[in-house]
């Protein structure tokens, strides 16, 4: 027996085996792109390379992926897989946890992959979550010139036996696919809020246009539906999206005449495009609109765009301070020194009119905590308290708004989820979850999509808040080979930042739907307990992927990677001589 991985070791006592379990995220970068995966002869009749290419087969346009996979199924036992048509087609995408190679004595080679299913991949390149339980696979190889002719491996191999489901690697999914980004608008239609695609890279750069066109007319994700609308009933693609040398005519049966509407239409248009340039006309039942450049478009309609550059910020002896890195905007605290007392952790944001947003964790009786939160213009200096004290509270974030609406926010209480006021006023968020523990939330930065943590498992939602409250859509879980999850939040509008375990502490950035992941760090040594990143989008491209968290008492930054010492801290008062300081804790973007 020969079990094949991703590469580790071999155990003391067994047959000869590599362990994939070691290196189930992909490193980024290490894979490099294709259009079309390979051709049934192209791994010769090496067992291992047979199979990686065998679980790359279904990758690329829906409409052949039976087509491709069948060529890797012998003749004889082609009829075992039964072919769906058209939207029907779907790939149950599965992250390679290990497979067992054994010979047996008819030359045939009997395979058993053990596997994580990750979701299934539809025909309108939505990931949705996994309908397959099946956390094993047996299938048979043999010569493709067996019982036939002369022994010769440029030959290869054919499947015998095959599973009756088209099955895709995660690794295929990130080397065969491009990630796209569409939008909708919020339920609101005061913000556009990303929903995350897979286009095959083997459709041809012309056909872009229409694909998109076909996602938005098909609507969004079923879990981001609570939180957005989709385009007008019945609305329909006449004919294909045409264009080319940059300029895109796309015509639709939409009904209604409303001219707000479909110039918001232009614009969601301009933003899932991606960074298509050129001019795009749209046509409603062939009748023109004007024409619009894409990214003039793009330009003068941002994504929910940061007020300020990040600024860094942590808790120390209870009060908060600026932390200063060279190369970086260094500010001052926006609380008044009188409030700016018994601070446990924070969550603080600029609101689009320049109100300060001060949400913190304070002290309360007897080791327990209290939520208080603030506003100001330009420094908070009133806080209002909540009158209940409980034995733990997570980081409280806010729900962004892009007009001057009161601030809301949500914070986790003694494992209960609860949204906030700027009053402080406290109110449980129901979630349609068995009954478990919540232990963390974080919130997008288009205020419309929230990742939490509830009894060990990680999950994003759609948020609504219409009539003035907040309400949570029903979550998703994202199923990641990371366990354990301690802590999360925003990297980008399409990943998430996760703590968590990989044998050990680690921390993984993790596409929103849980199907792409990348080690960030894999050498913590202790639990993360607090983590908070700066989101980046299409507007805002750096600083990408920084981070701050806190393990064991011990603050660390990325980029580069380092912890972070009291001499960071500004405006603190010297210790004296042979005393130690206390440590920097909860650190934290002001943005």
């Amino acid at each position: 027996m020969v079990l094949l991985g991703a590469g580790c070791g071999i155990p003391a006592a067994s047959d000869v085996r590599v362990d994939g379990k070691g290196s189930a995220a992909t490193e980024a970068g290490v894979i490099s792109r294709g259009s079309e995966p390979p051709t049934r002869t192209a791994s010769g009749s090496v067992n291992e390379a047979f199979v990686r290419n065998f679980l790359s087969a279904a990758a690329g346009e829906p409409d052949r992926a039976y087509e491709r996979v069948k060529a890797f199924i012998a003749p004889e036992d082609k009829t075992h897989l039964q072919e769906k048509k058209g939207s029907e087609v779907a790939l149950n995408v599965i992250r390679l946890r290990e497979a067992v190679y054994a010979l047996n004595s008819d030359l045939t080679t009997t395979v058993t992959i053990t596997v994580q299913q990750i979701g299934v991949l539809r025909a309108n390149g939505t990931l949705a979550p996994p309908v397959a339980t099946e956390t094993e696979y047996d299938f048979g190889l043999r010569g493709a010139s067996f019982n036939g002719g002369i022994n010769d491996e440029r030959a290869g191999l054919y499947v015998i036996d095959p599973p009756n489901v088209l099955l895709l690697s995660d690794t295929a999914l990130r080397q065969y696919y491009q990630e796209e980004t569409i939008y909708f608008w919020s339920s609101d239609r005061t913000r556009l809020v990303p929903d995350q695609r897979y286009r095959p890279q083997a459709v041809p750069p012309e056909r872009r246009v229409n694909e998109v066109v076909k996602w938005l007319v098909g609507g969004p994700s079923d879990w981001l539906r609570p939180g957005v609308v989709g385009l007008p009933d019945r609305t329909e693609l006449i004919n294909n999206a045409t264009g080319g040398n940059g300029r895109w005519e796309v015509n639709l049966d939409m009904s209604g005449d409303d001219q707000d509407g479909i110039d918001q239409l232009i614009t969601q248009l301009a933003w899932s495009l991606g960074d298509l340039p050129g001019q795009l006309e749209l046509k409603i039942r062939n009748n023109a609109q004007p024409v619009v450049d894409l990214s003039e478009r793009r330009a003068s309609a941002a994504l929910y765009p940061h007020v300020a550059n990040p600024q860094r910020f942590g808790v120390y002896d209870g009060a908060i301070h600026p932390l200063d890195f060279d190369g970086e905007l260094s500010g001052t605290v926006p609380l008044a020194p009188e409030v700016n007392r018994n601070v446990v952790s924070a969550g603080l944001g600029l609101a689009k009119d320049r109100r300060i947003l001060a949400a913190m964790v304070v002290t309360g009786s007897k080791n327990r905590y209290r939520l208080a939160v603030g506003t100001g213009t330009e420094q908070v200096s009133v806080l209002s308290r909540n009158r209940t004290d409980y034995s733990s509270i997570s980081r409280p974030v806010w729900l962004r708004t892009v007009d001057s609406r009161p601030g809301r926010g949500l914070v986790v209480a003694d494992g209960r989820l609860y949204r906030f006021d700027d009053a402080a006023h406290m109110y449980p968020v129901p979630l349609n979850l068995p009954s478990a523990a919540v232990t963390a939330v974080a919130a997008a930065l288009d205020g419309q999509r929230v990742a939490l943590i509830v009894g060990g498992r990680l999950y994003v939602a759609a948020v609504n808040l219409d009539g003035g409250g907040v309400s949570i859509g029903q979550p998703r879980e994202l199923v990641t080979s990371l366990t354990n999850p301690t802590a999360v939040d925003w990297g980008r509008e399409d990943q998430l930042v996760v703590a968590g375990s990989a044998g050990q502490p680690a921390i993984y950035e993790i596409s929103v739907d849980g199907a792409l992941e990348t080690p960030l760090r894999t050498d913590l040594g202790a639990k993360v307990n607090h983590l908070t990143a700066y989101p980046t989008n299409r507007s805002v491209r750096a600083p990408s992927g920084a981070y701050m968290y806190e393990a064991n008492g011990v603050a660390y930054r990325s980029s580069p990677f380092e912890r972070i010492e009291p001499k960071r801290v500004r405006d603190i008062t010297p210790v004296p001589a042979g005393v130690r300081p206390s440590n920097p804790s909860a650190p934290f973007f002001l943005y």
